[in-house]
């Protein structure tokens, strides 16, 4: 039996990410801990996890939920997300790599006692900058990359974030510059942080580290980038990560109706803005479909319509196969398991690598990306029912979901991870 220890980001998405993976290899009888920011205790643990818990920062007055931090972070920033993905560099994104650098060098003398006391044989982080306790503790480690592929660069690829597409490459330059002006003088104080650390440097403009034994994304081929500069042997596409959920039965009044049952998530985070989800909340009552709501952390501020259901968190897993289409905001979890189960995406991206995800599904014709903030009415209804009414596309998306649905990307992962952590060379 092997002690392996995940580390994901204070987020719902990386966490139950990791807690599928998790669920695999304690069923084959190795000792699995999560490594939890507080707000998120016993979560894991509700599940059969061993918790360690640790702190990004100071702890608040009140008590907070899980996440709490990025909630209010992502609720008193929404409206950056009005604006376009350039300007939002120096008003989003370096802000909130300069908050979760913050939080790494808070949490280090922290992560250094939890790895000395557990004595992992495999440290497993999915985060988006780096915590150089994991690489200079000299133990094995994992990174799992559960954003957009984007986040590792390619001359060939539009930049990370911008949401600009494949075929146009005339902004992809200017947004690269504008990274490098925001995002410079932080990566340079980060990486110096790292090296005092004893950690290896970080690439250029990078925030987070390439693990020497082992790397894992899940993007399906069908949506994945041609890469001009292809990643090396250290690296294992697992295609689609689907954890299992507890059951979820459709309430009575939703079970028969006229139009198509749609399935409506902005995420965790991006829930926090309620005035966008009341606006399409609104919008879709008003038309003839049955729509279930994933309201979010905020829930008891979103009023829904008679042709609804929803509550504040709901077991996805279980919804999506039910449902005929899914109205998104782009997260790579959301993203990666619709086209899993097959369904058509409304791709509504607010941040990070939504904009990213929302353009690759739109580009490749898997879906419709509107602009979030400024779609009316007839664009979004107009753009659910031409995709329902979309037989070719239907049945492209059928043989996709039988193909990804055919090996388990969850399987995959555990399976490398287990290699590595017995120590076993991974190929």
């Amino acid at each position: 039996m092997a002690t392996i220890v995940f580390f994901p980001e204070g987020a719902h998405g990386p966490t139950n990410n990791c807690a599928g993976i998790g669920a695999v290899l304690r069923e084959r009888g190795h000792r699995v801990v999560f490594i939890l920011e507080e707000s998120f205790a016993g979560t894991l643990e509700a599940r059969g996890f061993e918790e360690r818990l640790m702190r990004l920062g100071p702890p608040p007055e009140q008590e907070e939920v899980p996440g709490q931090f990025w909630i209010d972070f992502i609720h008193d920033t929404a409206p950056v997300f009005r604006k376009p993905t350039l300007e939002q560099l120096g008003e989003f994104v370096a802000p909130t790599f300069e908050a979760l650098c913050d939080g790494s060098r808070y949490v280090h003398g922290r992560l250094l006692e939890i790895i000395d006391e557990l004595q992992p044989d495999v440290i497993v982080e999915d985060n988006v900058v780096s915590f150089p306790a994991l690489a200079a503790s000299g133990r094995r480690w994992v990174r799992i990359v559960s954003c957009n592929p984007l986040e590792l660069p390619d001359p060939a690829l539009a930049p990370v974030f911008s949401g600009y597409p494949e075929a146009d490459r005339s902004g992809w330059e200017a947004f690269r510059e504008e990274f490098r002006r925001t995002h410079a003088d932080l990566h340079a104080s980060f990486d110096e942080f790292r090296r005092e650390a004893g950690a290896p440097p970080l690439p250029g403009l990078e925030f987070m580290d390439t693990s020497p034994h082992l790397n894992i994304y899940g993007y399906p081929d069908e949506v994945d980038y041609g890469r001009s500069l292809p990643l090396d042997s250290t690296w294992h596409n697992v295609q689609t990560s689907v954890r299992t959920s507890e059951e979820w039965a459709l309430p009575e009044h939703l079970r028969e109706g006229p139009g198509a049952l749609l399935y409506l998530s902005l995420g965790s985070l991006g829930s926090a803005d309620v005035e966008l989800m009341q606006r399409l909340v609104d919008i879709l009552g008003e038309t003839t479909h049955r729509v279930i709501v994933s309201k979010g952390p905020l829930a008891e501020q979103i009023r829904l319509h008679d042709n609804m259901c929803g509550e504040g968190h709901l077991p996805q897993p279980a919804i999506l196969p039910q449902v005929d289409l899914v109205i998104t905001h782009g997260g790579n979890n959301t993203t990666c398991e619709a086209l899993h189960h097959g369904k058509p995406m409304v791709v509504l991206p607010i941040f990070w690598d939504q904009y990213d995800n929302a353009q690759r599904i739109h580009e490749t014709g898997l879906g419709v990306r509107l602009a979030t903030y400024e779609c009316d009415a007839a664009e979004l209804t107009g753009a659910v029912d031409r995709l329902l009414l979309d037989a070719p596309l239907q049945a492209r998306l059928a043989a996709m979901a039988q193909r990804l649905q055919s090996r388990s990307g969850t399987v995959v992962a555990a399976g490398l991870i287990e290699q590595l952590a017995l120590g076993s060379v991974v190929g």
